[in-house]
């Protein structure tokens, strides 16, 4: 409320930021007495319904966050904002996205966790859109228009009611993260029902928490003496998909030295919630990357006085071909095949986490599989970019670095097909032996 009241004194004259979280049932127009300065508008947590027909009027708008509100129709006014570019409105109860209802600046479009059950045509004119958010609609198909938005590059349609894939998808130039778990056309991985140890939530003893994400909590714990991590699922739907996905992932993905271990299912939490033990990454690990932010939308970030040498980086990006081959060997796709997602040491041992985008593939389909594969390939190749980039004062090897510019640009190559599959890129990382 004091933000309310500070905006109708007058105080926040000039502000490029505004958060007004008071469960507001009507638009303040005093938001306007801000319309030359306001950049950044978030109105979360409220119970608004709709926007003014003059919301426009705020003309250095670029960013704008709506969710958790009660709309059930995307404002059209949207579109005649002009400079508008990241539209949020996750959780509200949205059936109906009219035509050009989005203004043609949108680069980032987060419309998870409603009830949609078609977009229009004129998606397809977005050209600059490059990461959408659907997760959690009723969508049965996306619009053949989209095939025109060829710099989208991360793509969330889980948990709606596709029947199958949405093959224009897989000739998109750029898009390199997607996931579609939880549609009706989703198989189960054969392997989630592989028997797996189960031990009870008492036998554990429950220490810090190490982190946070969208699909659950993760923290230290004891089990027999011996330190664990013990990721507790919240349950509900993420902006990737369902957390079940994501479990059935995790125990479907086997052994293997760059991933995280699944060490043991738990019952008989006091919530009844889901509870995967799973191997404890030595504090001595930390993340290659940060998410992206606001300004990179679908690229991380790093931080400034951050650099690796040319061999770090080759032994991060062998590490990660490996775990790749790995996956896709099983019709697994990462789908968040990030460096935000890749905890390395000091030594540049590396290892790849976060399953909740991931999703399922039956590998005997040749075409759609080696097309998806390929898709994650352009994620790989955004990688060996970044770790060309963070080793650029190295000069100590120019063949090797060469070796590695010729790898990025056919993984980046605009064309599916062209791009090499992982199998590949393993042979000419060497593994072992650039």
């Amino acid at each position: 409320m004091k933000t309310l009241e500070q905006l109708k004194s007058g105080q926040l004259a000039g502000a490029k930021e505004l958060t007004l979280t008071v469960r507001l049932t009507d638009f303040p127009k005093e938001v306007y007495t801000l319309a030359d300065s306001l950049e950044r508008l978030d109105m979360t947590d409220n119970e608004l319904s709709s926007l003014p027909d003059d919301f426009h009027c705020l003309k250095n708008l670029k960013i704008l966050f709506l969710s958790n509100n009660n709309f059930t129709v995307l404002p059209s006014v949207l579109a005649k904002c002009p400079k508008l570019s990241m539209i949020g409105f996750r959780n509200n109860q949205i059936n109906t996205v009219e035509e050009n209802a989005l203004p043609l600046t949108t680069r980032w479009l987060i419309l998870t966790d409603n009830a949609l059950e078609r977009l229009p045509d004129s998606m397809g004119d977005l050209t600059l859109l490059q990461k959408c958010m659907l997760s959690g609609n009723q969508l049965t198909h996306l619009p053949t228009s989209m095939k025109h938005c060829e710099n989208l590059e991360l793509l969330r349609i889980a948990v709606n009611a596709f029947t199958e894939l949405p093959k224009m998808l897989l000739e998109l130039p750029k898009l390199s993260w997607l996931a579609y778990g939880g549609n009706p056309f989703c198989a189960k991985h054969p392997a989630c029902d592989t028997p797996l140890k189960e031990l009870a939530w008492n036998d554990l003893v429950l220490g810090k928490v190490l982190g946070e994400g969208a699909s659950g909590l993760i923290s230290k714990a004891l089990y027999k003496g011996k330190e664990v991590a013990v990721k507790v699922f919240k349950g509900d739907i993420t902006s990737d998909g369902l957390p079940e996905e994501e479990m059935d992932i995790n125990i479907s993905m086997g052994h293997h030295d760059h991933l995280v271990d699944v060490l043991a299912r738990v019952t008989g939490h006091p919530e009844g919630k889901d509870v995967l033990m799973l191997e404890l990454i030595p504090s001595s690990f930390f993340n290659l990357g940060l998410p992206p932010t606001l300004q990179t939308c679908s690229r991380d970030v790093y931080p400034e006085d951050f650099t690796l040498t040319l061999n770090q980086a080759i032994k991060i990006l062998q590490g990660m071909a490996d775990a790749a081959v790995h996956m896709h060997e099983r019709g697994i796709m990462h789908g968040d095949f990030y460096a935000h997602n890749i905890m390395i040491d000091k030594e540049a041992k590396n290892i790849l986490g976060d399953f909740g985008g991931a999703s399922y593939y039956e590998p005997k389909e040749v075409k759609v599989r080696n097309a998806l594969e390929r898709l994650e390939v352009r994620a790989f190749g955004c990688l060996v970019e970044e770790m060309l980039l963070l080793s650029q004062n190295d000069r100590s090897d120019h063949q090797r670095r060469e070796k590695l510019e010729t790898l990025r640009d056919d993984c980046l190559n605009e064309k599916n097909e062209e791009r090499p599959l992982f199998y590949t890129i393993h042979q000419r990382m060497g593994i072992s032996k650039y």
